[in-house]
């Protein structure tokens, strides 16, 4: 193979763009299209740009400080969206506590990318996918502000003897994912005697969405809520949600309909609520910054008991889906882990009306999300082995785990009648089913 050297950033896109359109079984040189995960990236830079992939710590074109990333995206009847995080480099965790910021291995290395992108689509043969497109990417000053404090946060707990409770919802859009061979994957941390998980630098999946939507098939316009980003240099973005929002604590619920001249009582009141008190006049999820960081807003309503009225569903799962996963790659743990919730929290008064109380940026412990990890393994094991099921007249009861078996989190139906089912792997249909956090886990989540 021909090493080639780039020293300009130019003669990179130039190449770069010089493959968009090519089936990759055309560019293969080394048959790496059968290796597994990474092969198309890894006949991209060897293939194409002719260099032997490396994980070195400086960017792969070091004469022109660019790193190649490529990455792939899905189309859905919603629009593009990133398949997977942007994985960069490994955190070390003995030597990266010693950087700044721009002294970092991840700045060192991702300043700027080469970001080449193309669609993956299931049942089709890597032979046949093409690169779309390839673009020079640099991060926005706006942007910018939030990953420096995502990787301060990062860095923090590594100082603080914590790496072994690094967690993708910890930051916004600057993630420290699990990366190695299998889960068991650890290192040793600076600052204290327990194992780390093995973790990288990643751009999270809905930042390389926004990215994907904005800069490489076009832009799309959206609201801001922190209209002047020069405010990110005196406080974070939660910080400045909280503050604005803290003015409105004690308000009637029906007052704040009414100042802020909502119509109707559409089922996210609260959250539209929400949005107009920062500025927004439409979804807090369609703005600029719930959109890059993956924000997801749930209302909870504390009961004038002090309970909270129902448990917090998520997306529901297909039975003959969920029993071909993997703990690690499942679809529960690639939603929980990196999500970092907006808690909209409203109280009952006495006489039966709901007050705003505050809100609550929360992401899930590690510990917690192992917990999950038992519920859905014990979900998986017995959809694979035969549900039981108990017709009680009009109801089916399960064996599916409760909520009196795990402090976290439990499975129950969510469906629309008991016709909405989906196929069990016996060829029996069930009423559709989804993960639920505890009520009593929600109420001890929201404890000030």
């Amino acid at each position: 193979m021909d090493v080639r050297i780039y020293i300009t950033k130019e003669d990179i896109l130039e190449r770069g763009r010089e493959i968009i359109g090519i089936p990759l079984s055309e560019i293969d040189k080394t048959n790496k299209l059968g290796v597994g995960k990474g092969a198309i990236g890894s006949v991209v830079e060897e293939s194409w740009f002719g260099y032997n992939v490396n994980s070195d710590s400086e960017p792969d074109f070091s004469e022109a400080g660019v790193e190649l990333k490529v990455t792939p995206y899905i189309k859905t009847r919603k629009g593009i969206r990133a398949k997977e995080r942007l994985v960069c480099n490994i955190i070390n965790y003995m030597e990266e506590y010693k950087n700044t910021f721009y002294t970092s291995s991840f700045w060192r290395k991702c300043n700027t990318m080469l970001l080449m992108v193309y669609e993956h689509i299931n049942g089709v043969s890597k032979g046949d996918f093409t690169i779309d497109e390839s673009i020079l990417f640099e991060f926005s000053d706006e942007d910018l502000l939030i990953i420096e404090r995502d990787w301060e946060i990062i860095i923090t707990k590594v100082r603080d003897g914590k790496a072994h409770e690094l967690s993708e919802g910890d930051t916004l859009y600057l993630g420290a994912c699990t990366k190695g061979a299998t889960s068991a994957s650890v290192r040793q941390q600076p600052f204290s005697d327990i194992p780390a998980k093995q973790r990288a630098y990643s751009l999270k999946q809905s930042y390389m969405t926004f990215i994907l939507n904005n800069y490489i098939f076009g832009e799309q316009d959206a609201e801001h809520i922190i209209k002047d980003s020069e405010t990110l240099k005196e406080e974070s973005l939660e910080e400045y949600i909280k503050k604005r929002t803290a003015s409105y604590v004690g308000r009637l619920q029906s007052a704040l309909i009414k100042e802020f001249d909502i119509e109707g009582f559409p089922k996210n009141i609260n959250e539209i609520i929400v949005a107009r008190m920062l500025g927004v006049n439409g979804k807090l999820t369609a703005t600029d910054e719930f959109k890059k960081a993956g924000i997801i807003p749930k209302t909870i309503r504390v009961q004038k008991t002090g309970s909270i009225k129902e448990s917090m569903s998520f997306p529901g799962f297909k039975f003959l889906d969920i029993i071909n996963e993997e703990w690690d790659e499942s679809v529960l743990k690639n939603y929980l882990e990196p999500a970092k919730f907006l808690f909209i929290i409203f109280k009952e008064n006495n006489i039966g009306q709901y007050i705003f109380d505050r809100v609550k940026f929360w992401n899930i412990p590690i510990d917690d999300l192992n917990e999950v990890k038992i519920v859905w393994e014990k979900t998986v094991q017995i959809i694979r082995y035969g549900v039981k099921l108990e017709y009680d007249g009009n109801i089916t009861k399960n064996n599916l785990p409760k909520q009196s078996e795990n402090r976290v989190s439990h499975v129950r139906p969510k469906a629309r009648d008991s016709k909405d089912t989906y196929p069990l792997p016996d060829g029996r249909e069930m009423t559709k089913q989804c993960f639920w956090f505890n009520r009593s886990y929600v109420e001890e989540i929201i404890k000030d």
